[in-house]
């Protein structure tokens, strides 16, 4: 069964990835530098990703702590296949072409690019 976190679900990710075991309360405190959001809506999320196997709940101290089950490339993954296919039809020229277009590529971005399409292309 492949996980597919939702956008909330992807944040609440980013915290745990960033922190590794976390409480919910480390959690709610995180999100809520950028976003209004309810502690117990941060509970009800993280509980429904317990449920889905997107985390582990280590429920031996009092304050339960999670640690995600899924990686940061899967939750990746998943995310681009779902937009590749949806917004761009299939097309990893039309994305690749989008992303550049839209978004400024540092010079170092632009050479790992290049050197990512060498290898890809088996001129290494």
């Amino acid at each position: 069964m492949e996980l597919k976190p939702t956008e909330s679900e992807l944040e609440i990710l980013q915290v745990i990835w960033k922190k590794g075991e976390c409480t919910v309360r480390e959690v709610n405190e995180e999100l809520a530098k950028n976003k209004d959001v309810g502690y117990t809506t941060t509970l009800k999320l993280m509980q429904i990703m317990h449920d889905k196997g997107l985390v582990e709940r280590n429920t031996d101290a009092k304050t339960h702590l999670y640690k995600a089950v899924i990686s940061r490339e899967q939750a990746q993954n998943t995310a681009l296949d779902k937009i590749l296919d949806t917004v761009f039809k299939g097309s990893t020229a039309d994305l690749v072409i989008q992303a550049l277009g839209q978004h400024r590529a540092s010079k170092d971005e632009i050479e790992a690019i290049r050197d990512y399409l060498k290898k890809f292309k088996g001129e290494d």
